[in-house]
């Protein structure tokens, strides 16, 4: 069996960090780890299966020892490094947005398009947390009766903002319990006890670019007739987020069809009992790799609709484990 050596790009960070912990169990033989951060955390240590590995700053020198990486650092760190990394022989898996829409790399949930992994240049871009939990839940209904529109709206936890913003939450919580006033300087109003209708930057069409995201990226990766129709909202909490989510199909579909449906696919788990309050939860969803659905039920407004639930933690299958899980497939399918 071959063996690879690993890089973390962006090691210390809250992605960084769920990467090592999932690594450790992944079913890539790692024969070594090197851990890359920016250069006032060169020495850092990050610990990997008991070991703590200091943190280096990535070189084409040092790049050349991995055989593949995965990249948290943003999208200015990816559009120098990640071409560095290529010319260096190592294989990039970059979760920022700088490369998901480039023609040339592909956009990869391995439960929905892991063939597009075969047509690879070097990179594979890992998409953005809400359109992940998105198309996983969507994708067996899609290929079954054939999705034509989604309405959707998600309500996201602060952990997608960084770890500055879970620590503005936290102090913003103090602060009025304490009857003191809240400062904020991640988000433009005052994120606790609040929601905002605000993600990324708005656009010219009065979207916001999180907004975008999710309907280029859906278009890439599930189909370019499907038409979305997304908000996207900020809620206080710490972790996993939550999508409501409205399809229209081209064929007649019944919510408990669709429901046995979902069941039978082994990322998702149906949690759907209104009469026992059994439904998805953030709070249950925090640490897990499932996305979770529930509330499935017929939209009696149009045509062929049907409406969901979905959660799952953005650390996870938002982020870091579909980052792996796209590794292991690459290695599985003798693409590195």
């Amino acid at each position: 069996m071959s063996e690879y050596t690993i890089g973390i790009i962006g090691a210390l960070g809250a992605v960084g960090e769920q990467i090592r912990n999932i690594l450790e169990d992944s079913s890539i033989n790692i024969k070594g780890v090197r851990m890359f951060e920016r250069p006032e955390l060169e020495g850092e240590p990050a610990t990997f299966a008991g070991e703590e590995i200091p943190c280096q700053v990535a070189t084409r020198g040092n790049l050349s020892e991995c055989d593949i990486a995965t990249m948290s650092a943003g999208s200015t760190a990816s559009k120098k490094l990640a071409p560095m990394a290529v010319e260096a022989g190592c294989v990039i898996v970059d979760n920022s947005n700088q490369w998901r829409m480039d023609p040339q790399v592909p956009l990869v949930v391995p439960e929905v398009n892991p063939e597009d992994l075969q047509w690879h240049e070097g990179i594979v871009a890992n998409p953005n947390c809400s359109t992940i939990q998105m198309v996983v839940a969507l994708k067996p209904l899609h290929d079954q009766y054939g999705i034509e529109r989604i309405v959707v709206s998600t309500y996201q936890a602060v952990s997608g903002s960084g770890t500055d913003a879970i620590k503005e939450l936290k102090s913003q919580t103090e602060s009025i319990v304490n009857g003191e006033e809240p400062k904020h300087e991640v988000y433009p109003h005052q994120i606790a006890f609040n929601a905002l209708p605000h993600i990324d930057t708005f656009q010219e069409n009065a979207y916001t670019k999180e907004e975008m995201k999710m309907v280029h990226e859906t278009e890439k990766i599930l189909s370019k007739d499907i038409e979305v129709s997304p908000t996207a909202v900020r809620i206080p909490i710490y972790r996993s987020h939550a999508e409501s989510i409205n399809i229209q199909t081209e064929k007649p579909i019944d919510p408990d069809e669709a429901r046995e449906l979902l069941k039978g696919e082994p990322a998702v788990v149906v949690q759907d009992n209104p009469e026992e309050n059994h439904y998805p939860l953030p709070i249950d969803a925090e640490g897990k790799d499932a996305v979770f659905v529930g509330r499935i039920r017929r939209d009696p407004t149009i045509k062929n609709g049907l409406n969901l639930w979905v959660v799952s933690d953005n650390l996870r299958k938002g982020a870091a484990l579909n980052t792996v899980q796209i590794a292991e497939t690459m290695v599985e399918r003798k693409l590195i």
